[in-house]
């Protein structure tokens, strides 16, 4: 069995072969291939390429993005990324300015202190590279400053040195998002050099899983073997592909060698042929549309016509899938699934605004994100400050603490229960997925409400109108736009080819996630805003039956 290597870098990073000659290398080394990940750039890739050709080594075109999350620096690889598309680079371009600015920050920096550099000079020096810190260490060398490169960090340049200047990121969840809206596959690098306790890294794994992420690495030339089992424990919790890579800089890194490491390392190559078979797999052609029911799938007077019933039996007969998304809860949908006679295979529901993903043939809940008990107490507090009436979920029944207009008028639109509880001491035991506030004559003390609690929750709950008298509060890993991401990674489909459909601003999430986001001809402004498309009819005439004929059929 061959070897791979995931995580190489050139010239035109902070590598010092050049990519030409890490083609040699490879070769040399007979691998089956190698991922030229340089950071942030994709300068090198079409000089690999062309040197590869007629070569017994396979070229991946990849770039290693440097990220930030909660004040650490988290690498984000990505492989087969589509280097010759205008769209990926032009975006591409927009990290690597942020870049740009802090080397010239840096070099003001460093004039402070007496050193004769200027960014033009660096860049003179280091033609066709992207600027690290290590050709400043190297720069440095090169003029006398120092005695050598560790020194340069020391005195200069280091995290915590005079002259240094913190880069703004990106978040590692937008680099993922980023690598999968192009068909590219994201991996997790080096997770263990983070230095994260392990439940401070499985959320950020956990994170990242829904944002999209394929693989993490689990081989990788300085992890120990308690390392390695760590990090494939993860990786199967999680439902991600192992990845592997040497991390090579050459003689940046003079003890790990290309494909080797420092010696013991070896990725063999289903390692690589796991995480294709996942980025494309049996589901590369399976397009999913996510659809929101009340407004958008449903007729006024909550039916689903025979027009828009016709289309879906279509769609899945075609293979694609149907996913109803909607924040009302589980139980709701379940019956009014059953109610519909919507019995088509491999169905999921979103419920609870995103809060919970169901599968139907399962029968179980697959992702779950409820809001804290002792923010939900708060949330009922203040609704009654601003004379509003809030309701949460226990079960199948809808909670609050007495009856009102509001409560009877939401339960008989939806077909619930009540559950009364003045102290709602119950939600210790079960959390519940939302709060919804209802107010059907004050609607200022729902925007007043809103408003406080984004100034006092932001980052504890997301608010969000789902109709003009219903205001609803979840957790911000909730959110139709979270779960639909979630879902297009658990069936391993492209989030190029998820559709979503809404018409409330709880749907805006769900339509910027998607590869394509439609709008309904009914929809509040915001949302038509938000949506590259708007249906040319309403629900009540089949607006969700024109998007599936135009993309579905």
């Amino acid at each position: 069995m061959k070897a791979v290597d995931l995580h190489v870098h050139s010239t035109r990073s902070d590598g010092t072969y050049t990519p030409s000659e890490l083609v040699s290398y490879a070769v040399q080394k007979e691998l089956r291939a190698f991922a030229l990940t340089d950071h942030d750039t994709i300068a090198g890739i079409e000089e690999a390429m062309l040197a590869s050709k007629a070569q017994p080594v396979e070229v991946i075109p990849g770039i290693e993005f440097s990220t930030e999350y909660m004040g650490r620096d988290i690498h984000i690889v990505g492989l087969y990324i589509p280097y010759t598309d205008p769209a990926f680079v032009n975006r591409l371009k927009d990290f690597q300015d942020s870049r740009i600015l802090r080397n010239q920050k840096m070099c003001k920096a460093l004039q402070d202190h007496g050193i004769d550099i200027t960014y033009e000079k660096l860049i003179a020096t280091y033609p066709d590279a992207v600027i690290t810190r290590a050709h400043y260490a190297d720069y440095l060398y090169r003029h006398g400053y120092v005695k050598s490169t560790v020194e340069a960090f020391e005195r200069y340049i280091g995290d915590h040195a005079p002259c240094f200047i913190p880069r703004e990121k990106i978040t590692p969840v937008e680099a993922v998002q980023f690598l999968r809206s192009h068909g590219a596959i994201p991996i997790l690098a080096h997770p263990v050099l983070y230095g994260m306790n392990r439940k401070a890294l499985e959320t950020l794994v956990e994170q990242l899983t829904n944002a999209g992420l394929i693989g993490i690495e689990a081989i990788y030339s300085t992890y120990t073997p308690s390392d390695e089992r760590d990090i494939r424990a993860i990786a199967k919790k999680y439902g991600l592909c192992i990845s592997g890579g040497s991390d090579f800089h050459g003689a940046n890194k003079k003890d790990i060698d290309l494909a080797t490491g420092r010696g013991h390392l070896f990725v063999p190559e289903e390692v690589l042929d796991k995480l294709i078979i996942r980025n494309s797999g049996d589901s590369a052609d399976t397009k999913l549309l996510f659809s929101d029911m009340d407004g958008t799938l449903l007729t006024t007077d909550k039916k689903l016509s025979d027009s828009t019933r016709f289309a879906i039996d279509r769609m899945i007969k075609k293979g694609h899938k149907l996913i109803l998304s909607s924040g009302r809860p589980l139980c709701n949908m379940i019956a009014t699934k059953e109610a519909l006679g919507l019995d088509y295979p491999g169905m999921y529901m979103i419920a609870f605004n995103g809060a919970v993903v169901y599968d139907c043939d399962k029968k179980e809940i697959i992702f779950s994100k409820p809001v804290p008990e002792e923010l939900v107490q708060k949330l009922f507090l203040k609704a009654e400050q601003f004379k509003v009436q809030a309701n949460t979920y226990y079960g199948d029944y809808v909670m609050a603490k007495g009856p009102s207009a509001e409560l009877d008028f939401y339960l008989k639109r939806l077909n619930l229960r009540p559950y009364y509880s003045e102290g709602l001491l119950e939600l210790k035991e079960t959390p519940p997925a939302k709060v919804l506030v209802i107010s059907l004559d004050n609607e200022p003390g729902l925007h007043a409400l809103k408003e406080y609690a984004e100034k006092h929750y932001s980052k504890e709950l997301v608010a969000e109108f789902s109709a003009s008298f219903l205001l609803e509060f979840y957790h911000p890993q909730a959110g139709k736009g979270n779960a639909l991401r979630f879902l297009a990674n658990h069936l391993h489909v492209p989030l190029a080819n998820t559709y979503a459909i809404g018409d409330q601003e709880n749907d805006i999430s769900m339509i910027q996630a998607a590869g394509t986001g439609i709008a309904m001809k009914n929809a509040a402004p915001k949302v038509q805003e938000a949506a590259s498309e708007i249906t040319k009819y309403d629900n009540d005439h089949d607006g969700v039956a024109g998007i599936i004929e135009k993309y579905l059929n």
